[in-house]
Parts: structure tokens; C-alpha cells; sequence
């Protein structure tokens, strides 16, 4: 198996990661992130990559979307966990970085949830991106509006 979990609202709060990695256990998914090279460093690094992380260099001359096309490339079995924010703060648009590396890693994009309002995490549909990146953003979207996450007002639909 070899996707891309993407999830509109994971990062909205400081609680989706622990939430997120009990969803990962309770649903069996056995999914990576991405994260800074710097947390996997001692004392505490080696939960992180227990935890399924994976280290990456975000300097700017280091593609990000390049080396996580490379990990699929790299690996039979591989389910990447991301977030289009990138971040728990506020953003004005979504990044396109997950669409990219979904498209060029030929690999589908499993549109997963964190819904605070009705109290659930999940896994929804499987979109497998066409190379219209508009439309499709535009359709990924339109799974998210209904779901809320814990501060819906950082969330971007």
C-alpha cells in the first residue's frame, strides 16, 4: 500500500498529533509524518520515529515535495500522514505540496479527518489526483467543509 493521508484539520490545534497518533493505533494505520530533522535528535527522538516519523532537511535548498516523492520511491509499503496548513497557525490558503508529491509519487490521496465537533477521526475517500490541480483542490475541499477541527477558524476552506 503506498498513499497519501492528507487531513484538512490536523493541524489546527496542539492536540492533533496526540489525537492523530491515537487514531493511528485505535484505526491500525500504520502511517508516517514528516517532521524536522531536529526532534528526532536525543533524548526523545527515538519515540518520534517509533511514533512513525520521519526525519527531513527543510532548508530551502532541500525540495520537500522531492524528498517525500523519493520515500515512495524508496519503499513497497508507505502511508504519509500531512496536513495542507503545514502549520497550527493560521494560514490564507492551503499549501499544494501534499497534491504534488501525491501526483508525482503516483500515489492516491485518502482524504483522513479529525472532526472535534462530532467527536470522531476517520478515514474517508480515496481521490487519486488528475493533474488539474483547481479542480481538484476544489474537490478535496468540499469533503472538508462539513468537518470541524478544534479551532475551525485557522482551518482554510
Amino acid at each position: 500500500v503506498r498513499s497519501l493521508a492528507q487531513d484538512s484539520r490536523w493541524d489546527t490545534s496542539a492536540w492533533d498529533f496526540p489525537i492523530g497518533m491515537l487514531a493511528k493505533f485505535i484505526l491500525n494505520v500504520q502511517f508516517s509524518f514528516l517532521a524536522k530533522q531536529e526532534i528526532f535528535k536525543p533524548p526523545f527522538g527515538f519515540i518520534f520515529k517509533a511514533l512513525g516519523g520521519v526525519a527531513v532537511d527543510r532548508s530551502a535548498s532541500h525540495n520537500m515535495v522531492d524528498q517525500a516523492v523519493k520515500m515512495f520511491a524508496e519503499r513497497e509499503h508507505f502511508i504519509l500522514a500531512l496536513s495542507p496548513e503545514g502549520t497550527r497557525k493560521y494560514v490564507a490558503k492551503w499549501k499544494t505540496g501534499f497534491y504534488y508529491i501525491a501526483l508525482q509519487a503516483h500515489v492516491p490521496i485518502v482524504l483522513a479527518f479529525l472532526d472535534y465537533e462530532k467527536k470522531q477521526a476517520g478515514i474517508g475517500p480515496t481521490f487519486y489526483p488528475t493533474g488539474n490541480a483547481e479542480q481538484d483542490m476544489e474537490a478535496i475541499k468540499a469533503f472538508y467543509r462539513t468537518i470541524k477541527g478544534r479551532h475551525p477558524e485557522q482551518g482554510v476552506l
